[in-house]
């Protein structure tokens, strides 16, 4: 029994070891399928995280919004330019303003000369070079232009970014080669993230070992041990949420970057993409854009002070932001000076010096990019007609348009400063009296500024292109040109009845208008009717001519909106926007071409290919001869009319041609003028269609007035075609006559349609007389 009992025992711990070993090999069996479960989906999870990296990194690497650009502004001896107009210019260029200019981007102004070094730019007809230049001013003008000594022709100065159009993020950056960045960004980098960049795999043991010692001592996450690679790779390819899940994926993505692609490459990819700041709803990305974000000037011109402070913003843009904590933003920046002079990289003796000096951060406000929100509308409007929404927040297109950022700011500081003047002679009645204007080229029709607010900056509700309101007597031009194209009926001195008329509107009420004066003034030459904007004339001869008559010549002045066949339309219930009444007086200071107002010049690839041009067209719709007699009518308008104020202001030797116009109870005040070179319309109203006590003379016009006398413009010059002829006339005999009889006036004529009678006074000497003025322009 005994013996049994042993060997029992002995069975039973023996199956007990086999059945523990079996358990075991099971174990380890299951942990061997599993291990080798996790390294094939470790494989393949090396296989897709290798595939994403290369797919993207390898392709196109950042949606690049658009870029737009002002006009360059051309040098050239003889240019109508004074020195504290260029001073406007560079100041939007950011240009730093010092005694000795020596680098790109600096200069020295004074009122009669400026001396500055371009930083150059590449155009699409071929590169600009960055040079010193030297500018010479005197009597208004652009008198020497010299480089190094020697004269030059003509020098272009690189344009305004006035602006871009942002992906959906609002990343915003401008991209840079690696060869185009200051060595010493570069070393500022390297010292203060990753000091072994080129040496490491990606990762750093040696750095995550220092950031671990350093956060130990100081009892808290002082710093981080993640190198320039890994950065990279946690703000192109992963997200910034702080999860052991994304570190442990951050690792091998970075050691599979640097497996594929060189140092250079990876440094190139960092110096783009890394997050640099945050304006608005814009996010800085890159060193490129940071640089002008900082201190308005491209990165290759920017200080070794200024480049650490850029390298030490990495850390932390919202902690260390120069703009709302300079202090910090200070400490942190002579921290990097002193690594660089630890490490020989500058001496220690620079780097104390430059460690006393100022951030030299340029405010906010300074900054061109966005600076004209109403412009860039009216430039994002006419892309879209060509382009997808897309490729224009994606693909880096840059964006030439004809903005003159000096002409902008003129127009900007005029409605401001009118404004301000008319609130406070006014009161309460202008309590939030509100104006836009638009600024083009009067003969090609390139839109050169865009003011949609009082406060130019305001990205919201723009007036310029969106405030539909009646426009008055502005459409009384169309109503006496539509007149003037029947010569055998109608000439300028054609008598009009300023008489009262009452009409039928085809909904059954009853229109009766009135001159502002509530006077009748019974027959009155064609010619005055306009120039002093009777409502009654108007009336009668828009009627008598047919509705027909007067929306078609709106319509090929160019008014495309709906017109209503109501004998109100004649005296301005039409509705249009400031930039549409632009494009009305535009045909009228072209001589009867209607000439499309555009702000886009030329649309380039991101690498500089032409895309779309958009050179000037033109197309005739009137006749010149009828057009010219308009003209005239239009320049009387101010020598004599209700917008002969103007000339309290202007010598008598400079001509313009306009209309003011004024609407019922003078909701609205307009003026629409043009001169050799500019044409200008100008609205002044209430948001809410309150009355006001302007004019378009009391108002709108001061305004005009105000951006001529800045611009200093050229006379309008009205050549007569060869089918029009000026004669002295007595309109009170409806007779020809000779210059310096009684009533004798000098009148354009279509050939045909003069007075067959003539009138002599018998005079041996004439006599000087106001309207001599006509001849005096017109060669008469």
């Amino acid at each position: 029994m005994a013996k049994k009992s042993v060997k029992s025992k002995a069975a039973a711990a023996k199956a007990g070891k086999a059945k523990k070993s079996g358990q075991r090999r099971s174990l380890w069996g299951l942990l061997f399928k599993l291990g080798l479960a996790l390294s094939v989906l470790a494989a393949l999870g090396l296989v897709y995280l290798d595939a994403s990296i290369r797919s993207k990194f390898e392709g196109k690497r950042w949606a690049l919004p658009a870029k737009v650009y002002a006009r360059p502004l051309e040098l050239y001896a003889g240019r109508d330019l004074r020195a504290d107009e260029l001073a406007i210019e560079l100041k939007q260029l950011g240009y730093r303003m010092v005694d000795r200019p020596r680098r790109p981007g600096e200069a020295k102004v004074q009122s009669w000369r400026v001396e500055l070094v371009s930083r150059g730019f590449e155009f699409a007809d071929g590169a600009e070079p960055s040079r010193p230049l030297d500018l010479r001013f005197g009597d208004g003008r652009l008198q020497t232009l010299s480089s190094g000594g020697r004269s030059l022709a003509v020098a272009r100065l690189e344009p305004v970014l006035v602006g871009g159009i942002y992906p959906a993020d609002n990343e915003d950056r401008e991209l840079v080669k690696l060869d185009q960045v200051p060595e010493t960004l570069v070393q500022a980098l390297i010292a203060v993230e990753d000091r072994n960049f080129y040496t490491h795999h990606g990762i750093s043991l040696k750095g995550i070992a220092r950031a671990m010692w350093a956060n130990v001592r100081a009892g808290r996450l002082v710093q981080g041990g993640s190198t320039l690679t890994q950065q990279l790779v946690k703000n192109y390819f992963l997200t910034s949420e702080r999860s052991l899940a994304r570190k442990l994926t951050e690792a091998p993505m970075a050691m599979l970057l640097e497996l594929h692609y060189s140092k250079d490459e990876i440094l190139q990819a960092y110096l783009n993409e890394v997050y640099l700041g945050q304006a608005g709803s814009r996010a800085i990305h890159g060193f490129g854009l940071a640089s002008n974000y900082y201190f308005g000037r491209p990165l290759d011109s920017l200080s070794v002070d200024q480049l650490a402070l850029l390298a030490g913003l990495v850390k932390g843009p919202s902690y260390y932001d120069p703009r709302r904590r300079p202090e910090r933003a200070t400490q942190r920046r002579n921290l990097v000076l002193k690594l660089l002079g630890q490490q020989g990289l500058i001496s220690e003796a620079q780097a104390e010096q430059l460690s006393r000096r100022p951030l030299g951060v340029v405010a906010k406000s300074s900054l061109t990019k966005g600076a004209f929100p109403a412009y860039l509308d009216l430039v994002k409007r006419q892309l879209r007609k060509e382009y997808r929404q897309e490729d224009l927040s994606s693909e880096g297109l840059q964006v030439f348009t004809s903005l003159d950022p000096i002409v902008q700011r003129q127009a900007e500081a005029s409605l401001k400063q009118v404004t301000a003047r008319l609130q406070k002679h006014h009161g309460k009645k202008l309590k939030g009296l509100q104006g836009a204007m638009v600024v083009a080229n009067s003969q090609t029709g390139e839109v050169v500024a865009v003011v949609g607010d009082r406060e130019p900056r305001y990205q919201g509700f723009n007036r310029a292109l969106d405030a539909i309101r009646p426009i008055g007597s502005l459409v009384k031009p169309a109503v006496y040109l539509a007149a003037l194209e029947r010569p055998e009926q109608y000439t300028l001195s054609t008598p009009i009845e300023d008489q009262p008329l009452q009409l039928q509107n085809p909904d059954g009420s009853v229109w009766s208008p009135n001159n502002f004066d509530k006077k009748a003034h019974g027959r009155v030459p064609l010619h005055q009717a306009l120039s002093r904007s009777y409502n009654l004339a108007t009336a009668n001869l828009g009627m008598d001519q047919g509705m027909a008559r007067v929306i078609d010549a709106l319509e090929r002045l160019g008014v495309r909106r709906d017109i209503k066949p109501y004998p109100a339309t004649l005296l301005g219930s039409l509705s249009l926007s400031p930039l549409e009444v632009s494009q009305l007086y535009q045909t009228i200071a072209a001589n009867g071409f209607e000439t499309p107002q555009r702000a886009i010049r030329s649309v380039l690839t991101a690498e500089g290919s032409l895309l779309s041009s958009y050179p000037f067209e033109l197309q005739q719709q009137f006749d010149p001869a009828p057009i010219h007699l308009l003209q005239y009518a239009l320049q009387e308008t101010v020598r004599e009319g209700t917008a002969k104020s103007l000339y309290r202001r202007f010598p008598g030797s400079l001509n313009m041609a306009g209309k003011t116009g004024t609407t019922n109870d003078q909701r609205d005040s307009w003026f629409a003028g043009f001169t050799g070179d500019y044409l200008a319309v100008v609205w002044l109203g209430h948001d809410d269609n309150r009355p006001t006590p302007l004019t378009g003379s009391s108002g709108a016009l001061k305004v005009w007035a105000e951006l001529m006398a800045k611009l200093r413009p050229a006379s309008y010059q009205a050549v007569p075609p060869p089918n029009v002829e000026y004669l002295w006339v007595d309109e009170s005999l409806g007779a020809q006559t000779e210059q310096g009889c009684p009533n004798a006036r000098l009148i354009p004529f279509i050939a045909g349609s003069e007075p067959q009678t003539k009138h002599s006074c018998g005079l041996q000497a004439p006599v000087q007389r106001a309207s001599d003025w006509f001849r005096r322009l017109f060669g008469g």
